[in-house]
C-alpha cells in the first residue's frame, strides 16, 4: 500500500510540474511558442513523459487553464472568507481581490492572454473559459442576492454580475499591462466600489423589501 501511495504521489508531482511548465511557457512565449519540447525542457522531463500523462499538448493546455482558474478562484474565496459574515463586505472582497496579489500579477496576465487567444481556435479551451467565467459570475450573483435579498429580480442580478465582471476585468487588465499606468490598484478598487455602490442602490430601489 505504501508503494502504491508513493507512485500516485510521484505521478501527481510530475503532472503538476508539467502543468506549471505549460503555464510558464504560455506566459513567456505565448500560445504560438508552446510546444512539447519547450514544455518538457522547462519541466526538466522527457517528451515521452508528457505523452504518458496526457494525450497531447492540447489536453495539457486545458489542464493548465483549469489549474490557473482554480488558483484565481481560491485567492478570491480566501478574500471573501476573511471579510467575515457581512454580505456587503463579502461582495467588496470578491470584487477587490482581483486588484491584489496573487491575482494582480503581470505573469498571470501573460498566461491568461495566451488562454484567451486559444478560445477562438480550440473548442476545449473555449469550454473551460466559459466554465471559469460562469463560475465567477455565479459567485457574484450569489453575493448580490445576499445584499439585495432573496426576492430580488433574477435578471437584475444577472446583468449586474455581467457588468461587474466586465469592469473588474478591464481594470485588472490595465493594471497588469502597466504597473505605472494612469491609476493605482487602490484607485481601481475605489472605482469598482463606487460603481458597485451606485449599482446596489439602484437595484435596491427596484427590489424593495416585501
Amino acid at each position: 500500500m505504501a508503494r502504491a501511495n508513493f507512485v500516485r504521489e510521484d505521478a501527481e508531482v510530475r503532472r503538476r510540474s508539467l502543468i506549471q511548465a505549460t503555464a510558464s511557457c504560455l506566459a513567456k512565449e505565448g500560445a504560438r511558442g508552446v510546444s512539447v519540447r519547450s514544455i518538457c525542457r522547462r519541466a526538466g522531463v522527457s517528451a515521452g513523459l508528457l505523452t504518458h500523462y496526457y494525450a497531447g499538448i492540447g489536453d495539457l493546455i486545458v489542464a493548465a487553464y483549469r489549474d490557473t482558474g482554480s488558483k484565481v478562484a481560491l485567492a478570491v474565496e480566501r478574500a471573501v472568507a476573511e471579510a467575515g459574515p457581512d454580505p456587503r463586505a463579502r461582495l467588496n472582497a470578491y470584487v477587490t481581490a482581483s486588484f491584489r496579489p496573487p491575482v494582480l500579477d503581470p505573469e498571470l496576465l501573460a498566461t491568461w492572454l495566451a488562454f484567451w487567444s486559444l478560445t477562438t481556435s480550440d473548442a476545449r479551451v473555449a469550454a473551460v473559459h466559459g466554465e471559469l467565467y460562469g463560475e465567477f459570475r455565479a459567485g457574484l450573483e450569489a453575493l448580490l442576492r445576499d445584499c439585495w435579498g432573496a426576492k430580488c429580480d433574477p435578471n437584475e442580478v444577472r446583468l449586474a454580475a455581467i457588468a461587474i465582471n466586465a469592469l473588474v476585468d478591464g481594470l485588472w487588465l490595465e493594471l497588469c499591462l502597466d504597473e505605472r499606468g494612469p491609476f493605482s490598484p487602490a484607485e481601481a478598487e475605489a472605482l469598482a466600489l463606487d460603481w458597485l455602490d451606485a449599482r446596489l442602490e439602484r437595484g435596491s430601489a427596484k427590489n424593495p423589501p416585501k
